[in-house]
């Protein structure tokens, strides 16, 4: 039953509506109750497994292959969750099970561990707590920990009062005045064509869907890659519009590549942030560097965290980062004005990691009450 429980509470948690967020907060509860640590290791891989369901179709569609290797893949992520949860599970409830429940919280909201940290239940305190900050996540945390003691069932009902509350007053997450964020469906294209006609179609919808936008937002390698060529053509294109566009490029050398966002303007273009933390093993393959090897894509653990365009701050997210807990929280640690979230998702096809990312971002900016535009790119026959 316990294992049962924990497949559908990852299900309907992690579904990609973010209304339904709150429904993970109910995991500590199956893993306290569980009645020994292989219960406890199961119901842990139960809830993660169901919870990124569509990890094995995506790694299918991004290397064009069968599932098997999506499959193994998504086997070895959940391992993290459930060693740390298995470890750390104990019998013995009250203080114990409790300190025991708040390390691995903490293990899985920040590296090592955190690095695969996905479907954290923290993530849903934005959902019941909306615009009151860290304190809301403080609060969150006390829920979680008391769902793993003797009176649990006050958190479970202080759990249905918040959500009944919160469904009652909710409002969508504020747009930034001034801003405007633009989906594409150009599927795997996205970046890839560096054509002229590419750049020249995708700078006259930029004007097009501007309206009276300064500052548009495009997905996660919308650009392509980061030449002088592009610079120059972006600029001459956007001449007379008054428009900064915030885009996703590749900036590569010899020894790999970055994955930043730019900002590029009529007077000016540089790169405003280099990203945190990459897809692993796709995109971020630290082994190479290991064994002497050039490639993949560099991870810049905890730089910068907050950057400046037009004398606003900016708390940027590209894509991976939206689903784990640290490099939202580092952003937040420096007060940004907005929180720009973008993604290249022509991979997740036939999957809610989109839904997923987007639910996330939002009940973070939901959380601190700080405004976010959005930008993906999806599969153009979805």
């Amino acid at each position: 039953m316990l294992i049962g429980l924990s497949i559908a509470v990852g299900t309907i948690g992690w579904s990609g509506n973010m209304m339904t967020l709150p429904v993970a907060m109910f995991f500590p509860l199956l893993w306290a109750k569980s009645p020994s640590r292989v219960v406890a290791a199961t119901v842990s891989a139960g809830y993660f497994l169901s919870a990124s369901r569509g990890l094995p179709q995506g790694i299918a569609n991004f290397y064009a292959a069968d599932l098997w290797p999506g499959l193994l893949l998504w086997v070895m992520a959940s391992l993290s969750f459930t060693v740390v949860h298995a470890v750390l599970w104990t019998g013995q409830p009250g203080r114990v099970r409790a300190v025991r429940y708040v390390v691995a919280m903490v293990l899985m909201a920040l590296p090592p561990f955190g690095i695969i940290g996905w479907a954290h239940p923290l993530t849903a305190a934005g959902i019941l707590f909306p615009g009151w900050g860290w304190f809301g996540l403080g609060a969150a945390g006390i829920l979680l920990v008391v769902m793993t003691g003797r009176r649990w069932q006050i958190a479970v009902a202080v759990l249905l009062v918040l959500y009944a509350w919160s469904a009652k007053d909710w409002t969508q997450p504020k747009l930034p005045d001034r801003w405007k964020g633009v989906d594409l469906a150009l599927g795997q294209d996205l970046g890839r064509d560096g054509s002229l006609s590419y750049h020249r179609n995708l700078i006259a919808a930029v004007r097009t869907k501007a309206g009276e936008a300064l500052f548009v937002v495009l997905p996660e390698s919308a650009l392509g890659y980061w030449t002088p060529t592009v610079v120059r053509l972006w600029q001459d294109g956007l001449r007379g519009s008054g428009v900064t566009v915030i885009a996703g490029v590749a900036v590569i050398d010899a020894a790999g590549y970055d994955n930043v966002m730019v900002a590029v303007s009529a007077g000016v273009a540089r790169i405003l942030y280099r990203q945190r933390m990459p897809v692993p093993f796709s995109m971020w393959q630290p082994w190479r560097a290991w064994m002497g090897e050039g490639g993949g894509a560099r991870a810049h653990f905890f730089a910068n965290p907050m950057v400046e365009v037009a004398g606003m701050r900016i708390a940027p997210l590209i894509c991976y980062e939206q689903l784990i807990l640290w490099p939202i929280l580092q952003s937040m640690l420096h007060a940004p004005d907005i929180i720009v979230a973008t993604g290249n998702g022509w991979w997740t096809s036939g999957t809610s990691i989109i839904a997923i990312q987007h639910a996330s971002a939002s009940a973070w900016s939901q959380l601190f009450g700080v405004p976010i535009v959005t930008a993906f790119n999806h599969n153009p026959k979805e």
